[in-house]
């Protein structure tokens, strides 16, 4: 992609609605433009990072062995209802009626619905276990939208269902997701901490979030700090194997960590005092088991093998895909904008032309395009006709992890220079050697 020919609506001045650091940036980098309050349009830079947390997020769940699906995103209150949390769950829900005055809804969350897809075609205790899931826009009407994305009233979420015959299949399946969402998390360079937490309208009894710690965190979170040293890493995990599973979750889990609506002052007091953390944590995903509250409710059944039937055992399990561009903003920028790490940045390196018009570097440019393209890589080439002040500035605004810069004293002696965005450190070397390095770089990411 060339940037002369690139939708990028850079802002110069600061946003002065813009509160926190990824609000502003991800409006200065011209990532997202606001619709109303809470709600934005996703510009191309912006839609960019989204699609590629999405494909992580998919990636990660068919190796988990869950299955997609997409569901409307209007449902009936009549499901709702069954449940009984139309009328408790809140003014959070957009409660709105169709033309022929049927009440309906704009979904927060979608348990009643998958559940009501699953009592219409699972009747059989072999069908288990199952996990459905899609990746959706949702809506809850918040009373006070802020933050950007971070606390949007629309949002991009990826919401899972998994139906086990017994409570022991069901909290395999919570395990299955914890060990999934470490996988995801750590592949878009973010580590997020499993934390004992509350489960609000959801309902159940076990329940953790994951949350990135960030100054700008909605939620006090206390640890210990033991904790912040753990890493999946390239781990290989089967997920059929319960005791594996099982494993990581008491690894991950058995470190004091909780947010303030869990905190235990009695037990964080049992920490050494020299591990004792507390700290501000952005959520950025929950994993939920219910048993049965949604199947009996709603006569979700099936034949348990012994001539009865039986309501399956349930749990949901979201990742808010869209909130996630945020904390990783917030967990990864400078002074001068995003560091995106090479997980999910939206190019994967930029070649800025110091000298557009001059026939060495044109040539020199467009070389390095064409071969970084050849190898399935996405360079931006920033070919306008700009000074180097402003070429740069865009660089470090967009956060792209990695730049090649080429110009024509350095042409002169064979070399272009390679600048890495998160240490500041550059290399000059022979133009060839540059794509090599890039992709070393994304050999096993891109």
């Amino acid at each position: 992609m060339r940037l002369s020919r690139y939708f990028l609506p850079v802002l110069k001045e600061t946003p002065r609605e813009a509160q926190i650091v990824s609000h502003r940036y991800m409006l200065q980098a011209g990532m997202i433009k606001q619709a109303s309050a809470g709600i934005y349009s996703w510009l191309p830079l912006g839609f960019k990072v989204l699609r590629k947390i999405e494909n992580i997020v998919h990636e990660e769940q068919a190796r988990a062995g869950h299955i997609a699906i997409q569901m409307p995103t209007i449902q009936s209150a009549d499901l709702w209802r069954e449940s009984g949390r139309y009328d408790a769950y809140g003014e959070e829900m957009l409660r709105i009626k169709d033309r022929g005055g049927r009440d309906m809804l704009f979904t927060p969350t979608a348990e009643e619905l998958v559940t009501d897809i699953f009592r219409a075609h699972v009747n059989s205790y072999k069908d288990l276990p199952l996990t459905l899931y899609q990746i959706q826009w949702k809506f809850r009407d918040e009373v006070r939208p802020r933050f950007g994305v971070m606390r949007g009233r629309e949002f991009y979420m990826k919401d899972g269902y998994n139906f086990d015959l017994t409570k022991e299949d069901a909290l395999h399946a919570y395990n299955r997701h914890l060990v999934s969402y470490l996988r995801t998390y750590e592949r878009m360079g973010l580590q997020a901490i499993p934390m004992r937490a509350d489960s609000g309208p959801i309902g159940g009894d076990d329940t953790h979030e994951f949350l990135v710690l960030a100054e700008t965190g909605e939620s006090e979170v206390f640890y210990d700090s033991e904790i912040t040293d753990l890493k999946f890493g390239d781990r290989q995990i089967d997920y059929d194997d319960k005791a594996a599973c099982q494993a990581v979750l008491e690894e991950f889990t058995s470190r004091y960590a909780r947010t303030d609506e869990t905190h235990d002052e009695a037990l964080f007091d049992a920490i050494p005092e020299e591990r004792k953390r507390t700290a501000r944590g952005i959520e950025v995903g929950q994993i939920f088991y219910f048993g049965t509250k949604y199947s009996e409710s709603m006569g979700a059944l099936v034949d348990d093998g012994q001539g009865g039937k039986v309501p399956v055992h349930m749990g949901s399990h979201g990742i808010g895909v869209s909130r996630l561009l945020g904390a990783i903003i917030e967990a990864s920028h400078d002074d001068k904008g995003i560091i995106w790490p090479e997980g999910v940045t939206p190019f994967h390196c930029g070649i800025l032309n110091m000298r557009s018009g001059d026939a060495a570097a044109d040539a020199a440019c467009e070389a390095l395009y064409a071969s970084l393209t050849a190898l399935g890589l996405e360079p931006l080439y920033d070919d306008r006709d700009e000074r180097a002040g402003a070429k740069f500035g865009t660089m470090d605004m967009i956060g792209l992890p990695w730049r090649i810069t080429v110009g024509p004293r350095g042409l002169k002696n064979g070399v272009v220079e390679v600048t890495c965005r998160r240490t500041g450190e550059s290399e000059e070397m022979p133009p060839e050697d540059a794509v090599a390095k890039i992709a070393k770089i994304y050999e096993g990411i891109a």
